[in-house]
């Protein structure tokens, strides 16, 4: 299998710019009438959700022993579409169908079997997952909303009982789909640690134009229910060893929701046994008012292993420290040796890993969420304000078959 030439071509895809999706979605829609069910009513904001992130994942086979865990993930995660092995064909046919269409002569035997070969093990790696999960977990949850918490105008912290219990660990997100916005999901991190009575929290502020997170900051009711996919996501969860190292939490806006839910897992920890890692976090906002956790983090800040700084970008007035959170971060000399997580706007999280590295932390130990390049508005890589202390969240908008 010529991977260089399955990269080649599919950035050569990708330069074409909206014909490609739209080509991709015309094909499959009109090959698979059926499948246009498993798709938003408005099509307007898919763009190239599903074959971008098929083109991104398929194009890297070679790599595919470092992010196996994620296509499990993923295909796990997709069972929420009542996906089926035939759809994965139909997928992949509309795919190699819209490649052959706009890469004209380079488009030869042995590429179309190098990219049907590549399609087919991604497939078969989210297939076998699936079908192994069935024996486990639903394909969704229900969750019933148990309390809505409006902090200012566009933020909301919300409170989930799914049934059944969802296993998730601290550092990962699931899709969430809420009943005003049928087959529109956004991708949500748990901002708290399992608990013991199944609860989930989500931190949800509005994002500009943004369907789903207006409906459930305005409008989502205690009694109404979601619905919740499989738990995805790697980077920013920790591994027991991890979780004894000394760390530095980065933060944008809501992008605080899964740092929080490791700081109740560590508070929990350093309550039973007396033994924590050092942890720094920086909370970056615009203007004050969007430092929404600010009390608890506060009173957190009393713990002998937390530190917190909260940095405002656009308030002149503001008595604490201002600017962009990850120059902050970065000025503060004291995280030599420790694991850093960032989590917030594709900027933020650009600007902030670069000021990291260059202030000595190791790239292999700057973490943020890689897999959600893949995802509706691909909430690490994707455009967003260029304002890197943006508190939009890194989270997606809308539903994606990624």
């Amino acid at each position: 299998m010529d991977t260089a030439a399955l990269k080649k071509t599919w950035a050569l895809a990708q330069s074409l710019g909206d014909e490609v999706p739209l080509y991709f979605y015309s094909h499959l829609f009109l090959s698979h009438p059926e499948l246009r069910g498993m798709f938003p009513v408005s099509m307007a904001n898919q763009r190239d959700r599903l074959v971008g992130a098929l083109g991104r994942i398929v194009s890297g086979v070679d790599e595919l022993d470092e992010v196996t865990g994620f296509i499990q993930q993923l295909g796990r995660d997709h069972r929420r579409f009542e996906v089926i092995a035939e759809n994965y064909d139909a997928v992949g046919g509309s795919l190699l169908a819209t490649l052959e269409h706009f890469l004209g002569d380079l488009w030869t035997e042995e590429l179309a079997a190098d990219w049907a070969a590549a399609y087919g093990l991604i497939a078969s790696v989210m297939i076998a997952a699936a079908d192994e999960s069935e024996a486990t977990s639903p394909a969704s949850w229900s969750g019933r909303v148990t309390a809505v918490e409006h902090r200012g105008l566009d933020i909301a912290v919300i409170q989930v009982r799914p049934e059944p219990d969802l296993p998730f660990a601290p550092g990962q997100s699931v899709a969430v789909e809420v009943p005003a916005r049928p087959r529109l999901w956004r991708y949500l991190s748990p901002a708290n640690a399992p608990r013991s009575d199944g609860t989930i929290e989500f931190h949800v502020q509005m994002v500009p134009g943004g369907q789903v997170s207006s409906t459930i900051v305005r409008s989502l009711g205690v009694g109404e229910t979601v619905r919740l996919g499989a738990p995805v996501g790697q980077e920013l969860t920790l591994t027991a060893d991890e979780r004894r190292r000394d760390l530095v939490m980065v933060a944008g806006g809501t992008g605080l929701a899964p740092l929080r839910a490791h700081l109740e897992q560590i508070d929990h920890d350093w309550k039973t046994t007396g033994q924590a890692p050092h942890v720094h976090l920086f909370h970056g906002v615009r203007v004050p008012a969007n430092l929404y956790e600010h009390r608890l983090l506060q009173n957190l800040n009393g713990r002998p292993w937390f530190t917190y700084t909260p940095v405002v970008s656009d308030d002149a007035t503001y008595p604490g420290r201002k600017g962009w959170v990850g120059d902050a971060a970065a000025d503060d000399r004291g995280h030599s040796g420790r694991l850093a997580l960032v989590c917030g706007s594709p900027e933020m999280v650009r600007h902030t890993a670069a000021r990291l590295r260059s202030a000595g932390i190791a790239w292999a130990d700057i973490r943020f969420e890689q897999f959600a390049t893949l995802d509706e508005d691909s909430h690490a890589l994707h455009h967003h304000s260029q304002d890197p202390q943006s508190t939009q969240p890194p989270h997606t908008e809308s539903g994606d078959r990624a």
